[in-house]
Parts: C-alpha cells; sequence; structure tokens
C-alpha cells in the first residue's frame, strides 16, 4: 500500500521520466539499423576513407532516429526531408565554421535556431527537419574531419539515403505476398474499422470517451497512411484508389458510432460484427460477403445501417475513388502557423538555447576544456535535442538525457577499452544502430545507445578522449536549456497550447456552422469532421505535455485541459446533430439544448483560466 502511495504522489514530470512505451520489438526497423551506419562505416574503412564513413554513417544514424512505423510513401517524406535539411546544415556548419570568429558563428547559430525553431510548429516533420538542421550545423563547424563541405554533405546525405532505400525496399514481418506494396495501408484502414467495432461495443460504458479518441487517431493515422508523400491530390493506381474508397467508406461509419456513443445508450453486439468483416476485408484483401444489419429503431442506427450498405458497395467496386476528405495546407496557413504564439515562442527558446550553448562551447574550446581536440559540437547539438517539447516535458527529458549520457559514456569506455580498433568499433556502431528503435521507448536508453554510438565515430575519427568531456557538456546543455525553459518570453507562456486550441477552436467552429447551415454536402462535412477531430487531438497532445511540467512551467497551461474536454464533447454534439439532421430533418430539445449548454460551458472555462484568445465556436 505504501509503494502504491508513493508512485501515486511523484511529481508528473518525474512520473514522465520513468514511462516507457511498450509494444512488439519492431524487427523490421530492427535490421535496417543494423545495416545502415556499421556496413557504411565497413565500406568506408575498406576503401582506406574513414572519415567518409562517419559522415555517412552520422546521415544514416539520424535518419534511423526518424525511422518510425508507418506506410514506405510516408517514410519518404518522414526521413528524407530532414535528411535534406540536415545535409544544408552540414554545408553551412562547414563553411561558417572556416575562418568564422566565434561572435559571428554564435550570432549565425541564434538566427539559424530562430528559423528553425518557428518553422517546427507547423508539424512532426517540420520539427525533425529543424532539428537536423541544428544538429548538422554544429556537427559541420566543430567536426574536423579533411573532406570538404560538399562532400561531407554528400557522403551525409547517401548515408541517410542508403537508410531510407532499405526502408523502402526491405519488407516486414507482416508482409504478404503481392501485398509488398501497400501492407502499411492496409493494416492502417483495417484499424479504422476496428476501431469503429471497439466504439460500438463500448457505447454506453464508461470507455466510450477513450474509444471515440482511439478512434480519431486510427482515422489519423490511415489518413496520413494514404496522403503518400504529399505532393500529388489523387492515387496512382486502382489498387490505391480502392484502398482511398475503402477509407472513405469508414467516415459515415465512424460519424454513426460517434452519434450513438453520444446517446449513451447501448447497442447490441450485432452492430460491431458488420465492421468487424469489414475490417478482415481490408487486411487480407477478400471480398466482405453478407454483413450483418444492426436495429433501425434509431437515427443513429439507420445511418449505421445505411453505411453498411455504403460500404459493401465500396468493397465490390472493381475500382475505387480517391478522395481522402482532407484539405491541403496552404502557404498562407503554414505562414500563420510559423509566425503564430507556438512557433514565436518555441522559435526563441531554440534561438537562445542554440546561440548560448555554442557561446559557451567555443569558449571552453579556447579554453582548452577539450584538450587540444576541436570536437566542441556535442554541447549545442545537445542542446537542440534538449529544447524539444515533443521528446517530453523539460524537467523530464533533461533528466533522462543526463542519466543516458553518463550510462553511455561509462559504457562505451568500458567497451573501448577492450574492443580491437578500427573493427571493434565498427560493430559497435551496428549494434547500436540496431538498438536505436528499440531504445526510442525511452528517451534515456535512446540517449545511451546514440551517446554510444556517436563516441565510436568519433574515435573511429580521431579523438581517442571524448567520453568523459561529453558528460561535462551533457551537464551543461542541461543547465543551459533550463534556465532558457524558465525564461518569460515576450507575449503570453504556453503558446504551443493557446496556439493548437486557437486552431481546435476555429475548426470546431467550422463544422458546427456547416451542419447547422443545412448543407447537404456530406463530403465537405466529412472533411470538416476530420479537421475538428484532428486538432483536437494535437491540443490534447500538448496540453498532456505542458501539465507534465514543472509546476512554474505547468500552472500557465492550468484549465486549457478543461476546454479541450468541453470542444470535444461539442464536437461531438455536433456530430449527433448532423446524423439527426439526416434522419429528420431538424434539431430535437436535447440537440439543441446541449449546443446551448456546452458555448455557455466553453465561455465560462475560457474566462475562468484567462484564454481569452481562443475563439470560441457559437451556434449562429
Amino acid at each position: 500500500m505504501s509503494r502504491r502511495r508513493a508512485t501515486l504522489t511523484l511529481p508528473p514530470w518525474f512520473a514522465h521520466a520513468l514511462r516507457a512505451q511498450r509494444g512488439p520489438v519492431p524487427w523490421s526497423a530492427v535490421l535496417r539499423g543494423a545495416l545502415a551506419a556499421g556496413p557504411l562505416l565497413l565500406v568506408a574503412a575498406l576503401a582506406g576513407h574513414l572519415s567518409v564513413g562517419v559522415a555517412a554513417a552520422l546521415g544514416a544514424m539520424l535518419a534511423g532516429v526518424n525511422d518510425r512505423p508507418g506506410t514506405r510513401r510516408a517514410s519518404v517524406r518522414r526521413l528524407g526531408v530532414p535528411a535534406l535539411a540536415g545535409t544544408a546544415g552540414l554545408l553551412i556548419g562547414t563553411y561558417a565554421g572556416q575562418g568564422t570568429s566565434p561572435v559571428v558563428l554564435t550570432l549565425l547559430f541564434t538566427v539559424t535556431g530562430l528559423l528553425a525553431g518557428a518553422v517546427s510548429a507547423i508539424g512532426p516533420v517540420a520539427s525533425g527537419a529543424g532539428t537536423q538542421l541544428l544538429v548538422a550545423s554544429a556537427i559541420g563547424a566543430g567536426m574536423p574531419l579533411p573532406e570538404s563541405g560538399w562532400q561531407r554533405a554528400l557522403a551525409f546525405l547517401a548515408g541517410a539515403a542508403w537508410l531510407l532505400s532499405l526502408r523502402l525496399v526491405l519488407p516486414s514481418p507482416r508482409t504478404t505476398a503481392g501485398a509488398l506494396r501497400f501492407d502499411a495501408e492496409r493494416r492502417a484502414v483495417a484499424a479504422v474499422y476496428d476501431a469503429v467495432a471497439d466504439l460500438l461495443d463500448a457505447t454506453g460504458g464508461p470507455t466510450a470517451t477513450a474509444r471515440r479518441a482511439a478512434l480519431t487517431a486510427a482515422l489519423d493515422q490511415a489518413q496520413d497512411a494514404l496522403g503518400g508523400l504529399g505532393l500529388r491530390r489523387r492515387a496512382s493506381s486502382s489498387a490505391e484508389r480502392r484502398l482511398h474508397a475503402q477509407y472513405a467508406a469508414a467516415l459515415p461509419l465512424a460519424e454513426a458510432a460517434t452519434a450513438l456513443a453520444w446517446s449513451g445508450d447501448a447497442v447490441s453486439a450485432r452492430a460491431s460484427l458488420g465492421p468487424r468483416r469489414l475490417a478482415a476485408a481490408v487486411r487480407e484483401g477478400t471480398h466482405t460477403g453478407p454483413l450483418p444489419a444492426p436495429s433501425r429503431s434509431a437515427p443513429a442506427l439507420r445511418a449505421l445501417d445505411n453505411a453498411l450498405l455504403h460500404a459493401a458497395e465500396a468493397f465490390d467496386r472493381p475500382d475505387g475513388a480517391d478522395d481522402l476528405h482532407t484539405r491541403r495546407r496552404t502557404p498562407a496557413s503554414l505562414v500563420r502557423t510559423v509566425l503564430g504564439a507556438g512557433g514565436r515562442e518555441y522559435g526563441l527558446r531554440v534561438a537562445l538555447c542554440f546561440g548560448a550553448s555554442a557561446a559557451v562551447a567555443q569558449a571552453l574550446h579556447g579554453a582548452g576544456w577539450y584538450d587540444g581536440h576541436a570536437h566542441w559540437y556535442w554541447l549545442p547539438a545537445t542542446a537542440v535535442f534538449l529544447v524539444k517539447p515533443d521528446l517530453g516535458p523539460l524537467a523530464s527529458r533533461v533528466v533522462c538525457r543526463a542519466a543516458g549520457t553518463v550510462l553511455g559514456a561509462m559504457l562505451f569506455a568500458a567497451l573501448a577499452a577492450v574492443l580491437p580498433r578500427p573493427a571493434g568499433l565498427i560493430v559497435l556502431v551496428a549494434v547500436s544502430g540496431a538498438l536505436i528503435p528499440v531504445a526510442t521507448r525511452h528517451f534515456a536508453a535512446q540517449t545511451a545507445v546514440v551517446t554510444v554510438l556517436v563516441l565510436s565515430l568519433v574515435m573511429v575519427g580521431g579523438d581517442p578522449q571524448a567520453s568523459w568531456s561529453r558528460i561535462g557538456d551533457t551537464l551543461l546543455a542541461c543547465a543551459i536549456v533550463l534556465v532558457v525553459g524558465h525564461l518569460p518570453m515576450p507575449g503570453q507562456r504556453a503558446g504551443g497550447v493557446r496556439s493548437r486550441l486557437v486552431t481546435a477552436g476555429g475548426a470546431a467552429q467550422d463544422y458546427l456552422t456547416h451542419v447547422l447551415s443545412g448543407s447537404e454536402d456530406r463530403a465537405a462535412r466529412w472533411v470538416l469532421r476530420r479537421e475538428a477531430y484532428r486538432a483536437l487531438a494535437e491540443a490534447r497532445a500538448t496540453i498532456d505535455l505542458a501539465a507534465a511540467e514543472l509546476p512554474s512551467l505547468a500552472r500557465h497551461s492550468a484549465g486549457s485541459d478543461e476546454i479541450a474536454a468541453t470542444l470535444e464533447r461539442l464536437v461531438d454534439t455536433t456530430t449527433a446533430c448532423a446524423v439527426h439532421l439526416d434522419d429528420s430533418g431538424r434539431l430535437t430539445s436535447r440537440h439543441t439544448e446541449g449546443l446551448t449548454v456546452l458555448l455557455d460551458e466553453l465561455a465560462r472555462s475560457r474566462e475562468r483560466v484567462g484564454m481569452r484568445d481562443v475563439r470560441l465556436p457559437v451556434a449562429g
């Protein structure tokens, strides 16, 4: 009992530091990691160009950090865009570090950090690109390799391209014969139908809200999986169009299931059998067969039955549509995101952390801290990773980074004392590369593995005393990021939370306005519904992260979870209104009163937590 109480009273930031992700071992990613940096370094060693191999291995390692589960086409953007940014950063850092004074280099790094940090607010791919740009620029300026800037950049890009090629060519363990091209896409679409069935089973029970959130996540993942490179709007083959049509057929099912969950009335187990069979048909690439029809005793049940009939027709067509019911983000919207509150605040913090750490590192280098070696890049590169909020709350990631670096440095020192050089170090690089996909479950473990890998590359590159100085650099970076993370910035704090809530409030308003307008354009309605739920999911993730910060930071976003929860209930109610309007053409008093109560609650919550800049939906 005492142990349980101690666990429950842990501070949120410390509890987050102890939390690790769970799941099966990603064996395909492990194989890619083993075949990436290590073999590249081996080939370079056999060719007599170890320093070229070091640059290529760095490119493969940084690409491996971004190698997450998903479709092959999506991985081109998720790995390729950051790799291109890293290549540019390596060029910038290499040429800027040649004969540039420490003051000028620090100013350049500060401006680069401001731009990269602000752009990171666009999304995960942009965040990864900004990180690689800054890390590679620090490495280019601080790692003394004999090659010129363009040679380093070419080797770095080749290393990342090698890992990306492995990602595109090697099959996953669950790939069946003939399904290599769309295996991940099929699993993503099938997961949507399974999530619909889970929500139907949970309707009327305590887990309905969690199941609706899981359905939103499944729809987001499927939409991203089928979106491909984001460079074209239409599918390129009949098989791809069929998958798009199967995804689109799930949208009215999800809408009806959400309306049933909103009603709170349990439905029979028969209701979920149809979505389960549709999920199996997508996963196995077969026909659906007869689908059991649910009862048609209520508007939402009639909508569910109609959606099942529509899905059966879509599955039986030899070819399908290619509409993913999403809108392309315009350049103007991207600029607004970069210049918004979240982009400005994060950009300033990245600029201060990157610039200050670069200045301190160069001062320490000039004072002889690195024993005559020019490897001062570790300090600013560490600061870049530490300042990233998507790696966890500030205090949590500082603790994990410090612990992981100490563990990794000690482990490397022990191994380096007994391993032959360079053969043993090359093997160590290959083993570390294979462990990165598993270590990403916890930031401290990932830091330890990456520390071993980078120190192996540094030793291959000619620095035999890197281990212990890296611990000091990491602790300095932790101190810099902690100080900058608590500095007051121009404008209001918690800019990331506020900007996400503003986006979610605007999306909810657009969706509500469309539904209440009586428009019969269901495709447009599904687009707006998807945008509203996706924006709410992103806001929820940002709020949960902010709540796990130290109290001095968490208090700035206190109460934002109330606004997000009310917006979620409002979007659910809007969905129920849409389904009922389709059936009868008018709303009941329960629907209208529900909308009124939620809008009033939103207004009170916004005033109570002091977030008056968050746009409130109105019922028109």
